[in-house]
């Protein structure tokens, strides 16, 4: 009547499973509530917050994944994580102030320090006139102290 009896009750279905997330909305809706971000918060809010927290650690994986593979290895290492947000664009602007430990920095050579291309060095000696190749070719004379 009243009561319910012991077995005919459902299963419960979490908020996460209901969203179709793996990020655990009822966790994130607690730390919501007892961060005292606002007085307040609604029953959409966590859910959102664990989709997006979610995409953005799916697409740092897939992209460290990549710069992991790009270097022959299976482990993703700081490294990885730091290639994979630099050379992203949008990441690279949402996380421009962190630093990432062991993560070293962007390979980054400056075009002047660069040596020059071999066909600039070709026109070069090409256009030096035959006079000083010819002075720079010659032997050196022989003096009287190396006759000796």
């Amino acid at each position: 009547m009243a009561g319910r009896k012991g077995g005919d009750r459902k299963k419960a279905v979490t908020r996460s499973v209901k969203a179709g997330l793996q990020f655990p909305v009822g966790r994130i809706g607690r730390f919501l509530k007892k961060g005292r971000y606002a007085q307040r918060v609604g029953s959409g809010a966590p859910v959102y917050l664990a989709a997006v927290l979610e995409y953005l650690a799916a697409e740092v994986l897939e992209l460290a994944g990549n710069a992991a593979k790009d270097n022959k290895k299976s482990r993703i290492v700081p490294r990885h994580l730091l290639l994979a947000i630099r050379n992203d664009v949008e990441l690279g602007k949402l996380l421009a102030g962190v630093t990432i430990a062991h993560g070293g920095v962007l390979p980054n050579i400056q075009s002047v320090l660069l040596p020059k291309k071999t066909a600039d060095k070709a026109e070069k000696e090409a256009s030096k006139s035959p006079k000083k190749k010819a002075a720079v070719k010659t032997p050196k004379k022989k003096t009287a102290a190396t006759k000796e």
